[in-house]
């Protein structure tokens, strides 16, 4: 099992590698959620299932890249708010 900081999270373009934070994660999805007008308990409860399930995923993985976080985050949110996890899978592209 790999701990947290222990798992490196290769960037896109020419960008440095960075350790995984749960906390930066857990807050893009609380604001994912914020911008399609979810309650804020109902945001944060999502963020915490959300960020828990990522931090299992990556449990083994001593490398991944910032699509496995987006991946598996929008897996996770499809059934616990559609909408929100559409735009989180979508947002690079709907800008």
């Amino acid at each position: 099992m790999v701990k947290p900081g222990q798992i490196n999270v290769i960037k896109r373009g020419k960008r440095p590698p960075e350790e995984f934070s749960p906390d930066k994660l857990h807050d893009s999805i609380v604001a994912t959620c914020l911008s399609v007008r979810t309650p804020e308990g109902q945001s944060q409860d999502i963020a915490k299932t959300v960020t828990l399930g990522v931090m299992n995923w990556c449990e083994t993985r001593p490398e991944i890249t910032s699509a496995d976080i987006r991946r598996q985050a929008q897996r996770i949110m499809k059934d616990l708010h559609p909408d929100a996890a559409y735009l989180y899978e979508h947002y690079k592209t709907i800008i």
